[in-house]
């Protein structure tokens, strides 16, 4: 099997069943999501949104959570990873975006860089969601899925999967694309024994094709897929 024929059955697959593929972060505001995915680094979804119905009926804009102290705000994620430090990130950030943005989230991707607890992982997903735009956030699911699956060639790095998969995505799928490879190793393709017998993509999947891969994968892939969930 060609990369090509691999990288079509698989998008044609996940445009068939999953088409509104979206993510699984609470938010009603681009504030809201740029909090949301801070506060994710090393963290699940689920516990992010356990947290944020709180945190945002407390600082519902960037100009209210500016004027708090870190302090303050670490009362309100301290359940998440590494809360003193999300908190001074917040803080920082939305001073930022009243400063230097009029409080809005701002579109340009080097400002969305500039912002404290931004890396760029952060910067592409609402650079995607918000704006819609070709940006392809690596975390652990999405770099691990790749390269076991074959979309990448046992890529090293986060933005090595990055550029290997905006290549050879259709850019306008890509926003979509995140989400799919996201769900699809949260919920099928999981880091220690995938589902490979419910997984609808396995007739192109790498691993799948090598029963040997997929068992050495499956023992290593719970340790070598935490490096690129940092951002800063």
């Amino acid at each position: 099997m060609t990369q090509k024929e691999r990288y079509a059955g698989i998008i044609e697959y996940f445009k068939l069943h999953n088409p509104n593929a979206d993510t699984e972060l609470n938010f009603t505001t681009p504030f809201e999501l740029l909090v949301a995915v801070i506060l994710s680094a090393q963290c699940t979804d689920k516990r992010v949104n356990m947290v944020t119905p709180e945190l945002f009926k407390a600082f519902p804009t960037p100009q209210v959570m500016a004027e708090q102290s870190a302090d303050e705000v670490y009362e309100y994620v301290k359940s998440v990873s590494y809360p003193r430090n999300k908190a001074q990130h917040l803080v920082g950030m939305a001073r930022q975006l009243v400063d230097l943005h009029n409080g809005e989230v701002p579109e340009d991707y080097d400002a969305l860089l500039n912002l404290p607890g931004v890396g760029r992982k952060t910067a592409n997903v609402i650079s995607a969601i918000i704006y819609n735009k070709p940006t392809m956030a690596v975390d652990t699911h999405v770099f691990r899925v790749a390269n076991r699956i074959g979309l990448t060639n046992n890529s090293k790095t986060p933005l090595a999967t990055e550029q290997t998969l905006t290549r050879n995505i259709p850019a306008e799928l890509i926003p979509r694309a995140h989400h799919w490879l996201i769900l699809h190793g949260r919920y099928v393709c999981t880091a220690r024994n995938p589902k490979c017998g419910e997984c609808g993509i396995r007739e192109w999947c790498r691993s799948y094709a090598h029963p040997k891969d997929r068992k050495a994968d499956s023992r290593t892939s719970g340790t070598h897929s935490q490096r690129p969930t940092t951002d800063r």
